[in-house]
């Protein structure tokens, strides 16, 4: 079993805890939340991270990387709103009183988990909103850090080697270098219908989630609807697994109307233009950044691509992606250094 599926059961199990009280959809709405995170209601047991009945835990195909952090995340939509349409590309429109929470956390050392911070995506009459609260050293509550916070922690390698980590929680403002839209808005990035479309234990999560009423409906062909691959998951072919790691942690910027459209370079899922996908694309404006290298992508020689390049240093001036991180991810890099000498033939 995975480490992302782990915590998926993990998050699962806990829904067999006690019933509490309802979701505080007043908090919800406010335009400052809490101080405290248990005021709002979204877990019954702060200690246990025990989800309130209504807040439902969800997994993603292709997570972005953190600094090799656990990642749990749970949807809430209140159901007097009811719940969201189905979109067989976008994020999920999910109606406004909807919260998408993600909680990261590293392995105690004891068999336990060591939560670091709650960030709560928060729809609201006027938008979404980000904020960020950071867990106590007790684990029963996490406060509200407008202003973000830096920790200096020690993370676990899949392979069980260790590295230090400069933990950077973002203030509310930097959430939106990722999380925007082609509006220029605060928008979510992760549940699209192709990362939620993946097996679990007992069916497949979009059932659970439309049982839940979080997802309105689905195709009555199940087959039609758009998956993204694991790309941890070595039984899909190579170059799917390349892509859907280049676009979990480069796509929601490096895509048409996002951030980083004026590179040209674009790395999402459905982008199907090989030069726009880096291959023998010279860089824009890449600066030392490049290397010194001519292309993003030398199919065949990951060695003289600039992508690899920047994926595999830990230097603000040329590191990719230039936020979330402060580590290397080792398994990423190697990937993508196969998928490009794939590209080769």
């Amino acid at each position: 079993m995975t480490r992302r599926s782990k915590a998926l059961a993990a998050a699962l199990a806990l829904l067999a805890g006690p019933v509490g009280a309802e979701v505080n959809d007043t908090a919800l709405a406010a335009a400052r939340p809490p101080a405290n995170l248990s005021e709002i209601g979204l877990f019954d047991d702060m200690a246990a991270m025990t989800p309130n009945s209504s807040v439902v835990p969800y997994t993603i195909s292709a997570p972005l990387f953190t600094d090799y952090a656990l990642k749990y995340r749970f949807v809430y939509v209140p159901a007097s709103a009811g719940p969201a349409a189905y979109q067989g590309e976008d994020v999920l429109d999910l109606p406004v009183g909807s919260v998408l929470v993600k909680t990261f956390a590293y392995p105690d050392g004891a068999g336990g988990i060591h939560r670091v911070e709650t960030r709560l995506l928060i729809h609201q009459e006027a938008g979404w909103k980000a904020w960020p609260y950071v867990w106590n050293e007790a684990q029963d509550e996490a406060e509200l850090k407008v202003a973000g916070k830096d920790l200096a922690l020690t993370a676990t390698r899949p392979d069980g080697s260790t590295v230090d980590v400069a933990y950077h929680v973002p203030n509310v403002n930097q959430c939106k270098g990722c999380h925007v839209g082609t509006d220029g808005a605060l928008r979510p990035i992760g549940p699209k219908v192709r990362n939620l479309n993946l097996a679990e234990e007992g069916g497949n999560q979009l059932d659970r989630l439309l049982a839940a009423g979080i997802i309105a409906e689905l195709p009555a062909d199940r087959g039609s609807i758009p998956a993204t691959p694991t790309f941890t998951d070595e039984a899909v072919p190579l170059e799917a697994r390349g892509r859907a790691y280049l676009d979990a942690n480069c796509g929601h910027c490096h895509a048409p109307g996002r951030p980083a459209d004026t590179s040209g370079l674009y790395l999402n899922w459905e982008e199907d233009r090989e030069i726009h996908r880096g291959i023998m694309k010279p860089p824009v404006a890449a600066g030392r950044g490049s290397g010194g290298f001519a292309y993003d992508i030398v199919p065949g020689d990951p060695d003289h691509s600039i992508l690899l390049y920047r994926l595999d240093s830990t230097d603000p001036g040329i590191m990719m992606p230039e936020i979330g991180r402060s580590t290397i991810d080792q398994a990423g890099v190697a990937l993508i250094r196969a998928y490009i000498q794939l590209l080769g033939g």
